[in-house]
């Protein structure tokens, strides 16, 4: 069989953690990026800058400062334990925290660049109707934002499946609990298992020419409709 037990698993857990990953940034990347496509504040270079700091830093150089400060002598570990819920790393959950932080930039950047797209007439038209902020945001934002969503998604949960640096750092390699795709193959080629290796490294390979396709497939179809 090309796939054991243990290669299921690790593709069951990558998937499981994308997804996580993915809705979570779409909770906390949606107001971050809509602040940052329309404050006119002297913050907003700082805060971008730190939102996209995962696309400069080396995935290891992140996950060994998440590994400090979420480790049982780093200030985030101390308050996770004093609140009763123990350590965070080499758990599952500590793999979405990293993950969360990676993947930020990806989420993030297309929500900002569809926000700001949007103008500001469509935003007058509703005042003008006496629609209050949040049914403006919901009612008018969010359908003229829908590609920078979709794209948003699509990218947050590719980058988190092809996450290797920082999940090692942070999570380790425990079988069905922290040992994701990337690190299986990793283990695979260790083990000089080529052939294992091969199957989970053409199906990432596989996996992102999808992703790209559909990309780009779907900004021709949106550059068609304007």
């Amino acid at each position: 069989m090309p796939l054991d037990a243990s290669d299921l698993g690790a593709i069951w857990l990558t998937v499981k953690l994308a997804s996580l990953t993915t809705l979570i940034l779409l909770v906390l990347g949606t107001p971050i990026a809509w602040w940052l496509a329309r404050t006119r504040s002297w913050l907003r270079g700082p805060v971008g800058a730190v939102v996209a700091l995962p696309l400069v830093l080396p995935p290891t150089v992140i996950g060994f400062y998440l590994l400090i400060a979420l480790g049982p002598h780093g200030w985030l570990g101390q308050a996770t334990q004093a609140l009763g819920l123990g350590s965070v790393v080499f758990s599952f959950t500590g793999l979405v925290i990293g993950s969360v932080i990676y993947s930020m930039p990806f989420v993030v950047q297309p929500l900002q660049n569809a926000f700001g797209a949007i103008g500001q007439r469509p935003l007058e038209v509703a005042a003008t109707l006496r629609a209050s902020p949040w049914d403006t945001f919901v009612h008018v934002v969010l359908p003229l934002a829908r590609p920078g969503f979709v794209t948003a998604s699509i990218l947050g949960f590719a980058h988190t499946v092809g996450e290797f640096g920082v999940v090692l750092m942070i999570g380790g390699n425990i079988p069905d609990k922290t040992r994701v795709v990337s690190v299986q193959i990793f283990d695979h080629v260790e083990a000089m298992e080529y052939s294992q290796a091969h199957w989970l490294a053409g199906a990432m390979l596989v996996f992102s020419f999808l992703v790209l396709l559909l990309l780009y497939a779907g900004r021709r179809g949106k550059a068609g409709w304007s």
